[in-house]
């Protein structure tokens, strides 16, 4: 019998895989061509493409009598097309390898949205909430080891190197993804947009949707300013990278404590975006215990709002459209995160503590939209009632 175990340490595995592959693609794609425009050119290609796959690959795993078997192809086809990237650099002309980033990073809401919407048919609903933080932590112990991993492997092998354990970690999670639960094929998953109209009329997901993505989007403001917090605060660009660790490490610790004592998931969204709020504000202080603490405090503020927002995807979400709202959802926040980093690089150049003043403004202003959304019905009835098509 499939196990949460098994759930979580192929969830763990996917994870950590994913966290090492962009930065040990982009240092590879470096080390081999030495160009940082064309390093950094693999990593958006690979990242940005994932918005655009997400509700596609919804719908399929709504569809599908084993999305297990789906979603441990995604994996497989992930790892490949890594695998692939890495063995064209330096043999084939950048635009291809940029090409390939692409087409595998269609996959990538496999590795996060895609995963998570099975968790459901692997515990008893009464073990749901607790399942679900644990599922969460994942995220934390993957952002956590994943890019450590990546600079400790490239430092020691080689860039390349680091590229390989990545798809080593994909793949090992391929065989828990290939056992999870089956489940009756649904004909009602609906159209490539069903699960986003669900998500505009259902006043929880709306809601929620709309703080995560707003936080996402701060969040991204933040790390665009790292290498300039790392050089100001720190004396090293470089170390800027470094302060992700403490994110990564609050958030783990938040994370742990709620699974002991779960708190309702609409008041952990919100207070969760004012925690990171002043987070961000702090981080513009010129002190290096301040700045760290910041970053403890933003991952603290971020994994217990992860937590809150799985839940209520759980509980909001109709059976036929799970998959599709998880995975929509996951591409709607790394647009937010691409965009927040896209605007802190030029600003954060010109003030640096204009930047952070922004992301605080954000996350304030999206905490402030969960009292202030009106849209939509109250409650899963919204579900039931949502059209297939």
């Amino acid at each position: 019998m499939y196990s949460i175990r098994s759930y979580l340490a192929g969830a763990v595995a996917a994870r950590a895989g994913d966290e090492m592959s962009g930065p040990a693609l982009m240092l590879a794609g470096f080390a081999v061509t030495g160009s940082a425009t064309d390093a950094a050119s693999l990593l958006a290609g690979i990242t940005a493409a994932a918005a655009v796959g997400g509700p596609l690959l919804g719908v399929l795993l709504d569809r599908a009598a084993r999305p297990g078997r789906l979603l441990a192809c995604a994996l497989a086809l992930y790892a490949a097309g890594l695998g692939a990237i890495l063995m064209g650099l330096g043999h084939l002309p950048i635009a291809i390898s940029v090409v390939i980033a692409l087409c595998t990073g269609l996959l990538g809401p496999a590795l996060s949205g895609g995963w998570t919407a099975q968790l459901p048919r692997v515990v008893p609903p009464a073990k749901l909430p607790r399942a679900n933080a644990f599922d969460a932590m994942t995220f934390s112990v993957a952002s956590l080891a994943g890019p450590a991993l990546a600079g400790g492997v490239a430092e020691l092998l080689g860039a390349p190197t680091a590229v390989v354990v990545a798809v080593a970690l994909i793949g090992f999670a391929v065989p828990s993804a290939w056992t999870l639960p089956a489940r009756p094929p649904s004909r009602e998953a609906g159209s490539l947009l069903a699960g986003a109209r669900v998500m505009i009329a259902n006043r929880p997901l709306f809601r929620a949707t709309l703080v995560s993505v707003i936080c996402c989007t701060a969040e991204g403001m933040l790390v665009g300013c790292l290498p300039l917090l790392g050089l100001r605060v720190l004396g090293d660009a470089d170390r800027g990278a470094l302060l992700l660790s403490c994110a990564a490490a609050g958030a783990l610790a938040a994370n742990a404590v709620l699974a002991r004592r779960p708190r309702s998931p609409g008041t952990v969204v919100w207070a969760s975006a004012l925690l990171q709020a002043a987070a961000f504000a702090l981080a513009a202080v010129d002190h290096a215990a301040v700045l760290v603490a910041a970053m403890l405090l933003v991952g603290i503020g971020q994994g217990p709002q992860l937590t809150a927002l799985f839940a209520i995807r759980h509980r909001e979400a109709p059976e036929r459209l799970r998959s599709q709202i998880f995975t929509t959802g996951a591409s709607l926040k790394i647009t937010g995160f691409a965009l927040g980093a896209a605007i802190a690089g030029p600003l954060a150049t010109r003030s640096l503590t204009a930047a952070l003043i922004l992301a605080a403004t954000l996350a304030a202003l999206a905490a402030l939209t969960w009292s202030r959304s009106p849209r939509g019905s109250r409650g899963p009835r919204s579900c039931a009632s949502a059209p297939s098509s």
